[in-house]
């Protein structure tokens, strides 16, 4: 089940308030070696994962060689835990697939080989609800020892021996030494929603325990358990800390739009392809209906670039404003999107005329802002902390009009041919000014203008 959060869905108040975003291209890992050895039948290991890419997810990997190796990750849409010395000991892969890239999920391994009955040796979960059917299952022999807990390197974000690496966010990430545990010991499901909630851990943690929260920038790998088992940080930097988190899901780049460009760093950049004489492109994962929203998007590389708005229809009636080019999805010019395109505003095929289409030139490094009022039909481009067209989205005065379908979900795009940008949608993969909406929400450039809101679950439920 995947997870959109609303404001009141952490019962008890229980806010997670970081995560960390690991990019597989620059290899993002976490390492630590334990000092002694420790239980290595019974452990349980409990993190929160947003997948970017549906390709690899290393999640936790203790690794001697090539032939010796423990590790719990996904794959090819599903989860794995396995463990290989010389041959597969312990393999279970599942037959449940995980292809939700909008998505928080609860994942678990909470193993205790001592058990007689071979099916209680390896229980893997998500969102509270124990997998039971796999497309390979070798619990293991009782007492089976495994390689996590001995003093060998283990790793979060790397799976060795293969060396791949997860792209996207880990969030509250337990790790209990000497205990099998279940779901109820760090996740609820939420009364009024359904929805599988986290909650805080109170239990020990055992010797080689650990609770890597990520809540300060400068120390990413700081263990909070009480045992100071703190991890290195590999190639990543204080810019990876996220606000994206299981409690308040902030939109990124769609990457399951099937389109020729690359996405990375947690989907926020997307670097489009060239030559292909169309606008591939992308759009945020979060589609909403009503309310004011802002957001702000870096261009990392100067070509032919549309930033913009575009209606959900778009991707109910593909010739509206998408057409099919040997199966991609391009933007193409109609009347649902309305675009800042180098220094003037198109609508449809043809450019906003008169002086509402008075807009600057950008070019690398410029910041884009959008304001959309959805209430009003209503919509607003910037350039580095100036709104266009002496547009004032807080008064609502020289709006660009939306499409008239806006109603039935309106959400920003972009569409280029070769030319780069990284979104901001409240929670950026670069460094920005601190300026956060009126809830408190989002870290921006530029001043959000007054009565607009980042755009996360949070934000939606109250404003959306």
């Amino acid at each position: 089940m995947p997870l959109i959060l609303a404001s009141n869905s952490a019962s008890g108040g229980y806010n997670v308030a970081n995560s960390l975003r690991f990019n597989s291209a620059s290899s993002d890992y976490l390492s630590r070696t334990p000092a002694s050895a420790t239980n290595q039948k019974t452990f349980t290991i409990s993190a929160w994962v947003k997948l970017s890419s549906l390709t690899d997810g290393a999640i936790f990997n203790a690794y001697i060689s090539g032939t010796q190796v423990t590790t719990f990750f996904f794959y090819g849409n599903q989860l794995y835990f396995y463990h290989y010395d010389g041959s597969f000991l312990i393999n279970m892969v599942s037959t449940q697939l995980f292809r939700d890239t909008s998505a928080w999920y609860h994942v678990m391994a909470s193993i205790d080989t001592t058990q007689a009955t071979s099916s209680n040796r390896v229980k893997l979960y998500v969102n509270g609800s124990q997998i039971t059917n796999f497309s390979t299952s070798t619990y293991g022999s009782q007492n089976q020892d495994t390689f996590i807990n001995s003093t060998v390197s283990h790793t979060i974000g790397r799976e060795s021996p293969s060396q791949s690496y997860i792209g996207g966010y880990v969030s509250e990430f337990n790790f209990i030494d000497g205990q099998q545990l279940t779901p109820s010991s760090f996740g609820e499901t939420n009364t009024l929603s359904g929805i599988w909630i986290p909650k805080a851990y109170t239990g020990s943690y055992g010797t080689n325990g650990f609770f890597l929260k990520f809540q300060d920038s400068s120390a990413l790998g700081d263990d909070t358990s009480g045992n100071g088992n703190d991890f290195t940080v590999n190639n990543l930097t204080s810019v990876d800390q996220s606000t994206d988190t299981p409690t308040n899901n902030f939109a990124t780049w769609n990457s399951l739009i099937k389109t020729p460009s690359t996405f990375s760093n947690g989907n926020l950049s997307l670097a489009s392809a060239s030559g292909l004489g169309a606008y591939p492109g992308s759009m945020a994962t979060i589609v909403p209906t009503k309310g004011k929203w802002y957001a702000e998007i870096k261009v990392t590389k100067d070509a032919n670039l549309q930033i913009g708005f575009i209606t959900a229809q778009t991707l109910i009636d593909g010739n509206r404003s998408l057409y099919a080019q040997s199966s991609n999805i391009y933007w193409q010019d109609n009347n649902t999107a309305i675009a800042y395109y180098l220094n003037a505003v198109y609508q449809g095929n043809a450019t906003v005329t008169g002086g509402t289409n008075s807009v600057s030139t950008y070019t690398t490094n410029d910041i884009i802002m959008l304001a959309m009022d959805l209430d009003n039909g209503y919509g607003w481009f910037g350039k580095n902390g100036t709104f266009q067209n002496s547009g004032n989205p807080a008064s609502g005065t020289n709006a660009f009009n939306l499409a008239s379908d806006y109603a039935n979900g309106t959400t920003i795009f972009t569409g280029a041919l070769d030319a780069n940008v990284a979104a901001n949608f409240g929670s950026p993969s670069y460094a920005a000014n601190s300026y956060a909406d009126a809830a408190g929400f989002g870290n921006f450039s530029y001043a959000v203008p007054s009565g607009y809101f980042a755009l996360c679950t949070k934000n939606l439920a109250d404003y959306g």
